[in-house]
């Protein structure tokens, strides 16, 4: 597809975007214009995708105003046109919340969160808010909107719970998206969809404005591309310190100048990875034909890290490691005070708390995964638990780094090919398989998926680069050396 000036639409990047701005051959209003017409014809008819919960209103008259502001030689942001897809999980102006639910279906916050205004004052245009699993849970299913479909094969899932935005900018719905994670919700839909996903350190990246925010510190905000530069160009724009995401104070300092600058295809070249082959997913079968299909990809990335001059150190183990998982548990103390604190902030918000919207008769509509979720409770003792284990399983991770002088750990992003939609939606209702939540269960770390390729059933897979807390930027450099010699992503066929 490509605009009435000429330009190719399809796996375009920032950079190409903005060269054909300074050229004169592309307008913010034609790609804006562009973008809606791949929704129409991709997302809403054709395959049906159905990545998209809402488009902004306000879209095209904000493309013509920059492109007003462009004429004139006005101040340009780094993200000049660059029109963006949010998973509906996050606050803009103008653009109801729905959390993919028949609970907020109505919700119009009314306020932009932290990272939307950042983005909206780097110049980009938010275009659409993406499907999610619902309420943020499990993979994309939703009661107000169905299911988001892998772009690889329709009749699977996309993932979750950033599902819409794995899925949207896979099959070139936008030029970005952003999504959330507090379990695996952008590395899992990133790898099943074949683009790249970061779950950046926590407290890079302010949650003011995003349900399911402080006071739960496990979730963060990240980038969700087609490349690693553009993925680090985004994140160049969303972190900051935010008074109201105190996690945030964390990040102060440890954030460099930019993650875009340096990108270095030859990073790898030296640097000593540490290979975790332990299956750590959830509710992973190995041994089973569908691991070993994403085994075989995994092991064909480790001959191509060495290809690529890294020292591969095969394999590491985390003393303890699926013990101290095993302990993890939610804390429905804290699930209900983000929950308030999430909806304070917003305007007539449907519920004031999460026991509110349990009563509603609307609750009844929603998908098993949220009732199923809300429904969980732990006692005291085992949240002393999962606090202990976390932090000792922190410690022994940094311990193997240490031990064995390692720049990165690398594991396979997901260690199951996509399940089948219908498999998600009816008994047995599998969601989230082999799924490695390491990162999101000691908190304080970065982790970034690339794609590896694909299994012999055609379905993308990926590797993860997991390494010290705030060493963010080394991550990138890592994925992007990899990205470069490999070149593994490629545009779906379902999406043209």
């Amino acid at each position: 597809m490509t605009t009435d000036g000429g330009f190719t639409v399809p796996e375009t990047t920032i950079a190409d975007i903005h060269a054909a701005y300074r050229a004169g051959a592309l307008t913010a209003r034609a790609l804006v214009e562009a973008y809606l017409d791949r929704i129409e014809t991709y997302d809403r008819n054709g395959p049906e995708i159905n990545s998209i919960v809402s488009v902004n209103p306000d879209a095209k008259e904000e493309a013509a105003r920059l492109d007003a502001e462009f004429a004139r030689g006005g101040s340009v942001g780094p993200l000049h046109g660059i029109p963006v897809i949010m998973k509906d999980q996050a606050d803009v102006d103008g653009m109801p919340t729905t959390m993919g639910s028949v609970l907020f279906k109505d919700h119009f916050p009314g306020r932009d969160c932290f990272v939307a205004a950042r983005l909206k004052a780097a110049g980009a245009i938010v275009l659409a808010k993406s499907t999610l699993g619902e309420m943020g849970a499990g993979d994309t299913h939703g009661s107000l909107f169905g299911s988001t479909r892998n772009v690889y094969d329709l009749a699977r899932t996309a993932g979750g719970s950033s599902g819409g935005s794995g899925a949207a900018v896979s099959a070139n719905l936008a030029a970005v998206a952003i999504g959330q994670e507090g379990f695996a919700s952008i590395r899992r839909p990133a790898t099943w969809n074949g683009v790249v996903g970061m779950r950046p350190t926590a407290g890079l990246v302010s949650r003011g404005g995003v349900y399911a925010g402080w006071p739960m510190i496990n979730g963060s905000l990240g980038p969700m591309c087609r490349t690693v530069t553009d993925a680090a160009r985004l994140l160049d724009v969303m972190v900051g310190y935010d008074p109201a995401d105190p996690v945030t104070a964390r990040g102060v300092g440890h954030a460099p100048e930019s993650y875009a600058t340096g990108l270095d295809a030859e990073a790898l070249k030296g640097a000593r990875i540490g290979i975790l082959r332990e299956p750590m997913g959830f509710n992973t079968e190995p041994g089973s034909d569908d691991f070993v299909k994403v085994d075989t990809v995994f092991d064909r990335a480790v001959q191509e890290l060495a290809a690529c001059g890294a020292e591969i150190v095969d394999s590491v183990v985390i003393p303890d490691l699926a013990e101290l998982l095993a302990t993890r548990v939610n804390d429905r103390a804290e699930e209900d005070a983000s929950f308030v604190e999430y909806v304070s902030g917003t305007a007539d918000p449907p519920f004031a708390s999460r026991e509110e919207a349990m009563a509603s008769p609307l609750y009844a509509e929603t998908f098993r995964g949220v009732r199923t979720r809300w429904a969980a409770t732990a006692t005291p003792e085992a949240r002393r638990a999962c606090l202990a284990a976390r932090e000792r399983l922190m410690t022994n991770f940094l311990a193997v780094m240490a031990d064995h002088r390692l720049d990165a750990i690398v594991h396979k992003a997901v260690e199951h090919q996509p399940t089948l939609i219908e498999d998600g939606v009816n008994p047995p209702f599998v969601d989230q398989k082999g799924v490695p939540y390491l990162n999101t269960f000691v908190i304080f770390v970065p982790s970034i998926v690339v794609p590896a390729g694909f299994t012999s059933d055609g379905l993308s897979a990926g590797i993860t680069f997991l390494g010290r807390g705030y060493d963010d930027a080394r991550m990138i450099r890592y994925a992007y050396a990899y990205e470069q010699a490999t070149r593994h992503r490629k545009p779906p066929v379902s999406t043209p």
